[in-house]
């Protein structure tokens, strides 16, 4: 493989004379440039719009005042009706024994039930108490008279002494 360089005042060309690849390409526009910086990358979010930029140094500033100016003139012209509302305020942390109370009041506990089988009902709404905390619960709830207790120790069933007013 024969290959020539050709160098042309201020620019470089590279020529490969092979008979299997003719590609000609610049290596260097001006051997006086130079050397480029590697570009800056900048992500922006405002409101629900997003975006990114990627330019040189001397070209960030230009092209952010032009998304802003743009974005700006954007949200002028939105009306205020299209904003999209905050979702109302996150439900409050329910307590383990209110949550059980919620279940009576359901007349869940028409029927006796384990400590497992409650734990297990309130995973599957998606409270995941530890067991202990469960039957704690389910002892306060005994002795003010909401639920009674049934059976033998460790293997004892919960049911509603009282339905819910």
């Amino acid at each position: 493989m024969i290959h020539q360089y050709a160098i042309v005042i201020g620019e470089i060309f590279k020529y490969c004379a092979c008979a299997s690849c003719t590609i000609q390409y610049a290596i260097s526009d001006d051997l006086t440039e130079k050397q480029q910086s590697p570009p800056i990358r900048v992500k922006m979010k405002i409101g629900e719009i997003e975006f990114e930029i990627e330019a040189q140094p001397d070209q960030i500033q230009t092209a952010v005042d032009r998304i802003l100016s743009t974005v700006t003139e954007r949200l002028k012209n939105t009306s205020f009706t299209q904003t999209t509302e905050r979702p109302s305020s996150l439900p409050r942390a329910e307590t383990c024994r209110g949550i059980i109370q919620k279940l009576w009041e359901e007349n869940w506990f028409g029927e006796p039930k384990s400590l497992d089988e409650v734990h297990s009902e309130l995973a599957r709404r998606g409270f995941h108490y530890d067991r202990t905390a469960v039957a704690h619960a389910l002892v306060d709830l005994v002795k003010d008279n909401i639920l009674t207790r049934i059976g033998k120790p460790r293997r004892y069933q919960y049911a509603q002494k009282r339905p819910p007013t």
